[in-house]
């Protein structure tokens, strides 16, 4: 009976503090969303000669982007950047999709959307809306590649990269809680090492 009480003591008490996990989770990430821009591009399926043009698509408008937005020192700069490249964006990805011999659509976008939790290098953004360029590939019927376009852990050239000066530049922009936060050991991952921990006390 003493026994009982006690681990529904316990499953009381972490649930109210899954939930107060939760609650500050959500409120971290939009303070962090209202600080970042993402680029989300969907490929038209999941063949792997799709899943190859997604990524030489994401290649070429990476390049393009590149030099305009290293000139960004705010998000609403980045934003605006796009905002007005988005026919030039849709032309670079296009002439990639016709050299590849497809003839896929693509359109282009700033918008909201939602992402799942990613991690770039050492920080890890948690799950949520996010505002993005969003790229679609003809159906956008395939697998999604994600990645954080300003402060930029997208390009370092064409390719993937998350350097020191990137980092040096998120930090900046974040509060230093919200910076804690996406750090792999940030906060919001707490709640999940308490649920492991009564998953095993519960057994």
């Amino acid at each position: 009976m003493i026994k009982r009480y006690i681990l529904g003591s316990l499953a009381a008490a972490a649930g109210c503090v899954m939930l107060l996990g939760t609650i500050h989770t959500e409120t971290l990430q939009q303070g962090i969303s209202e600080k970042i821009l993402r680029f989300h591009v969907l490929a038209n399926s999941d063949s792997g000669e799709d899943q190859a043009l997604k990524l030489k698509v994401r290649d070429a408008v990476g390049t393009y982007l590149a030099k305009p937005l290293a000139e960004a020192e705010s998000l609403e700069e980045s934003e605006a950047i796009v905002e007005e490249n988005i026919p030039e964006i849709e032309q670079v990805a296009g002439n990639v999709v016709q050299e590849e011999g497809y003839d896929y659509t693509v359109d282009a976008s700033l918008e909201s959307c939602m992402f799942p939790e990613k991690t770039y290098g050492e920080y890890t953004f948690p799950a949520g809306e996010y505002q993005a360029l969003r790229l679609v590939i003809g159906e956008g019927g395939g697998h999604n590649w994600w990645c954080v376009m300003y402060p930029n852990l997208c390009f370092s050239g064409s390719m993937y990269q998350v350097d020191e000066q990137s980092g040096e530049k998120l930090q900046a922009e974040l509060t230093n809680e919200e910076y804690a936060a996406v750090l792999q050991s940030g906060d919001y991952k707490v709640r999940f090492k308490i649920l492991r921990f009564m998953n095993r006390v519960l057994e």
